[in-house]
Formats: structure tokens, sequence, C-alpha cells
């Protein structure tokens, strides 16, 4: 970088629920800083992840999947998601290019369209996609944005990804860094090991749970030893759930909890003790403390 100019920006990744948004994100900085399953409205809150290419950091807003709210968590994360795209210096609208462009696809295309930032389209997912269909979109869908550039890619396997980081890292604006160099995510330690344990519950248990299950960070103990010990607790809307995420004698919640407890120590760096226990509460929902806690703001 000696020599060159450092170069600073922020990019919104924004689409429907499902499109690949966190795994682009993840694929972008080089690591693992968004949750991912294939749960739709899996991310909840605006995260930012911090990508490097040469002299340039890209400030990478992963936000909530777009989609008709009917409830305060909804309009919570879809406030989020329109928020993460105000000032942004590129906006990158990631469509599932294997799935139809449905009304949700719709909802996301058309609020981006009326927007003023620039904006590129990134086709996710061609690994799986039909070529023929594929083109035929990105010819529709580049005469209706006008995007600065369409790329086609899978972030899963990361074909195309190094090309549109490179794009993104040349369209940043020149200036000083935000964050230091080893700095991936804005994110609390205390947030990132919520979010992997909701992950785990999400990859565990697939249908069985709804989305709107929650898990709360309530007690953290940094050990002399160097070892972490978190309290959390798993938050559902009814009995009939909790007995679900627990289990038989208690053995789907241990296998939750360890293979939380992994993720979290892997994210630290260092050793971890996780306790978890389940609550449940129909109206988790409408707990401010909580909505701070996920990193959302409260919506009326």
């Amino acid at each position: 970088m000696t020599g060159a100019p450092t170069r600073v920006g922020v990019v919104a990744v924004i689409g429907a629920p499902n499109a690949g948004k966190s795994t682009l994100v993840n694929a972008l900085v080089g690591q693992k800083v968004a949750i991912v399953s294939p749960k739709a409205q899996t991310t909840r809150a605006r995260l930012m992840g911090i990508g490097i290419a040469g002299g340039s950091q890209m400030l990478l807003v992963d936000t909530p999947g777009i989609f008709t709210p009917h409830r305060r968590l909804d309009r919570a994360m879809v406030k989020a998601a329109w928020e993460g795209t105000e000032d942004a210096d590129r906006v990158v609208l990631v469509i599932d290019c294997a799935a139809k462009v449905g009304a949700r696809v719709e909802q996301v295309i058309a609020g981006v369209e009326a927007r003023p930032e620039p904006r590129v389209l990134v086709l996710n997912k061609v690994d799986i996609a039909d070529k023929e269909q594929l083109l035929v979109l990105a010819a529709r869908l580049a005469e209706r944005l006008d995007p600065e550039r369409v790329f086609m890619i899978s972030a899963t396997t990361g074909d195309g990804v190094p090309e549109l980081k490179a794009h993104l890292a040349a369209a940043m604006p020149e200036g000083p860094w935000h964050f230091p160099e080893d700095q991936l995510t804005d994110a609390t330690d205390r947030m990132v090991a919520a979010e992997l344990t909701r992950e785990q519950l999400y990859l565990q248990l697939h249908a069985e749970v709804p989305y709107s299950a929650a898990v709360e960070t309530e007690k953290w103990e940094d050990r002399k030893d160097g070892s972490a010990v978190i309290h959390q607790q798993i938050l559902i809307e009814r009995d009939s759930q909790k007995a679900i995420v627990v289990g038989k004698g208690g053995a789907r919640l241990k296998a939750i909890g360890t293979a939380a407890r992994e993720a979290i120590a892997e994210h630290l760096g260092r050793k971890v003790h996780l306790f978890l226990h389940v609550k449940v509460n129909p109206k988790w929902d409408e707990d401010r403390t909580l909505y701070q806690d996920i990193g959302l703001d409260w919506a009326d």
C-alpha cells in the first residue's frame, strides 16, 4: 500500500430473503462474520463485515432480507434493510438467479430502482441456475436497473467473487481506513456469540422451530485462565417448541450447545464454557431491550 492512496467506503448488500447475501458478505470478507442457514430471514440486523483488497477497505453492510412485514420484528428488520442502503457508496443487489423472480424480489427491485446510490447487480447461485434463463434475466434486469456492472457469481463456490471484490475495491472513494486491518466486523463478541447459537438452532431444527426464535446472551465472564463463561437463553413462543429444542433427555439442546460452543470458541480464539436454557415467552418480540441486543431499532 506504500505510496498508493487508501480507499474506504460503505457497500450495502441487499436482496430478498435467501438470496445469499450473508454468504456473499462472508466470501468478500474472506472469513465468516454473518450466520448462514437455508432458512429465509436468517439475518435480522444490519451487520457489517470488513473486507480488504489492496489499499481499499470495504464496509460491507449485510442487511436483512426485504419482505412484507406483518409484525413489529418484521417491520424492524425491513426498516434496518432499507436504512442500510442510505448514503452507501455502492448498493449491491443480490438476486437468486436459480429461483423465479416473485413478488418479494420485485419488491426489492422496485425499491432499489427508486434509490440514487450507484448500484451493482449480482446474480447469485449461477452454479445451479439454468444458463439460458440466466442470460435472459441478466439482460432484463440490466435494462431495468441500469447498474454500473453485472456480475454472475456463486457465493457458495466463490465463482466470480474475486472479480466483484476487485470492482468494489476500485469503486471506493479515497480516504483513511475506519478500522484496524485485523478487524473483520463491527459486531460485539456478545452479539456474535448469540448469533452463532441462533445459527445452530436453524441448522439443527430446520422447519421444526420458526425463525422467530431468539437467543439472548445474559451473562459473560472472562476468567483469569483466558476462557469465557457464557450464559444464554433461547427464547421461543410456545411450550411445544420448548420440547423440540430440548429434545429427548435434553439431547437436542446439548447438541446445539456443543456446536455453538465450538463456533464461539473459534470466533474468540479461546476456550468457552457455554450454558444454555430455554424460556417460553409468547411476547419476546415486544421486549425493547432484546431489540437493542440484536442490533435492531424499535419499530412502531
